[in-house]
């Protein structure tokens, strides 16, 4: 497979960093082309108005001021080089126009002034280039967004080698314009002319995060495409020794597959999951604790105390599948559509008016767009794999209940796996109770294990089961009461370093969310769930 290679603006007289635009008196401005380059108006004015200089030449290198001015986003200065004579369409030696160096530093302004006086946004270079090809290989995702939505620049368009934006975003690893493209509808499949998707290239070239997004939004068909050579996207992440990227497409795999065995080996068992399992035990421990602890015959009497516990218990347990059903069926907080779009008709209108209209769910982050459920979710929500929805507040998907926990479920699964302790701990408490007042009754000269297991295997089984719920249910009650009174979700606790919400001005960990364990644990009680809703003012406002 040949290496991919983009030939964009190149010189040795480009400006290296911002921090030379405000230091122009520190270098030589001899004529229009450093003047429009480190955005000296005023030089710029005299050597045209007063010494005549032309603006409608290149110098040479072929490269024009006005490209010059729009790679470094001074916008005014293209507007005085249009109103001088300068053509918004000229082209140097690489056939590049101005918007594709506007679109190499993401110069929003200058687009806005080349497109408004007539720049073709289409405009491809020798290369098949389009400012959406540019946007794309050096991550400008805002800009990329910007001359889709305003100016219908066709975002999936091929260059010369058959190469879409989003085969160079998953190239070079820029998760943000990849979930933009996808949201976009981006065509996944297609391939350039080696044969190759975006997939091939992102599995290539190591990009993990880029292989996850294209596999959640992708279907199996993607997985399996082979390029010319005859290669998957997992032969290639495997070829190259990308084992983590080969794992995630060969789990992907088997969870596609219709065969059981690879669906399970997946740890994918689909809308079903474990919860079929999980309810069978909770079953079975009721009819042991009732047959083979509370009635069994060979047993002392059961009394009054222990009999009023032991239904206690029993009543718990029932109470428990209630609740267990609550949780599987219920809601977690799916998003929909109509919500997310905020008013507007579709995804263009919204994407279009978000910064205009200082939308009340977006916050300028691109890891709310959900490619796969094409809409925009609140910060803290995240879109699951295996129930193909978007969850607000999303906490995690437990395969033991065959559902998401998430903003309107979570507090049900709370109270479901309290309860799940308190019973286990109260069957535990009563059998080890009936079993001790037992032992003046075994014969001598045996362990009491072995009378135990002799004499008592219905005992012996519950305990095994009640304690293997017990130890879980504890340990997941304890990390979620933590976590509820912190209001933070073990979504975040297990992803914190991927957030930059989470994270405080020098890049430790911050929850911006947490108002103090009482009223986190109070609004949780209460409502069932935590507002949103930021603890203290933004950095920024901090600082200043």
């Amino acid at each position: 497979m040949a290496s991919l290679e983009i030939e964009v603006v190149s010189s040795e007289s480009e400006p290296k960093t911002t921090q030379q635009q405000n230091s122009t008196k520190q270098i030589p401005i001899i004529d229009v082309f450093s003047a429009s380059a480190y955005g000296d108006f005023d030089k710029l004015r005299k050597f045209v108005e007063e010494d005549g200089a032309s603006l409608t030449k290149p110098d040479g290198n072929s490269y024009y001021a006005l490209q010059w001015a729009a790679l470094n986003n001074f916008s005014d200065i293209a507007q005085y080089i249009i109103e001088h004579g300068g053509n918004v369409n000229a082209t140097d030696n690489h056939q590049q126009t101005a918007l594709h160096w506007a679109a190499v530093r993401g110069s929003i302004a200058v687009a806005d002034v080349l497109l408004q006086n007539g720049a073709r946004v289409e405009s491809a270079d020798l290369n098949g280039y389009r400012a959406v090809h540019i946007a794309a290989q050096y991550g400008q995702t805002s800009f990329l967004n910007h001359i889709v939505a305003k100016y219908r620049a066709e975002y999936d368009a091929p260059d010369n080698c058959g190469r879409s934006p989003l085969h160079w975003a998953a190239y070079k690893g820029f998760s943000d314009t990849i979930k933009l493209l996808l949201f976009r509808d981006a065509f996944q499949g297609r391939p350039d002319i080696e044969g190759c998707t975006p997939l091939h290239w992102a599995a290539l070239r190591g990009n993990v995060e880029a292989c996850v997004i294209l596999v959640h939004a992708g279907t199996k068909k993607e997985l399996a495409v082979k390029d010319k050579a005859g290669n998957t996207p997992l032969k290639l992440a495997s070829d190259k020794g990308h084992q983590q990227i080969a794992r995630l497409l060969s789990k992907a795999d088997r969870s596609n597959s219709k065969r059981l065995v690879d669906r399970i080996r997946s740890g994918k068992m689909g809308e079903v999951g474990y919860a079929p399992i999980l309810f069978c035990i909770v079953i079975v421990l009721i009819i042991l604790f009732i047959n083979s602890v509370l009635a069994t015959p060979s047993l002392p009497k059961v009394t009054a105390i222990v009999g009023l516990w032991g239904w206690i218990g029993v009543s718990l347990g029932i109470a428990s599948l209630t609740m267990f059903y609550r949780c599987s069926r219920k809601d977690p907080g799916y998003i929909k559509k109509s919500r997310s779009l905020d008013g507007y008709e579709d995804t263009e209108d919204l994407l279009l008016n978000i910064d205009l209209n200082n939308s009340s769910v977006w916050t300028g982050n691109w890891d709310q767009l959900c490619p796969t459920c094409k809409i925009i979710r609140p910060i803290r929500s995240k879109h699951c794999p295996i129930c193909k929805h978007c969850v607000e507040q999303f906490d995690h998907h437990c395969p033991w209940i065959s559902n998401c926990v998430g903003k309107r479920n979570k507090r049900d699964f709370f109270v479901f796996i309290c309860m799940g302790t308190l019973t286990s701990f109260i069957g535990a408490v009563i059998a080890i109770q009936r079993i001790w007042t037992a032992i003046p009754a075994f014969s001598a000269g045996r362990t009491w294990i072995h009378l135990v297991i002799d004499h008592h295997p219905g005992i012996v089984a519950f305990l095994v089961l009640d304690a293997a719920v017990l130890i879980s249910a504890t340990t997941l009650t304890i990390i979620q009461a933590f976590q509820i009174a912190r209001n933070i979700t073990t979504n975040e606790v297990s992803n914190a370093i991927r957030y930059g919400y989470l994270r405080g001005p020098e890049g430790q960990f911050r929850n911006p969310y947490n108002h103090g364990c009482r009223k986190n644990c109070t609004d949780f009680l209460i409502r069932g769930y935590t507002e949103d809703e930021i603890a203290w003012p933004p950095l920024q406002s901090v600082a200043s």
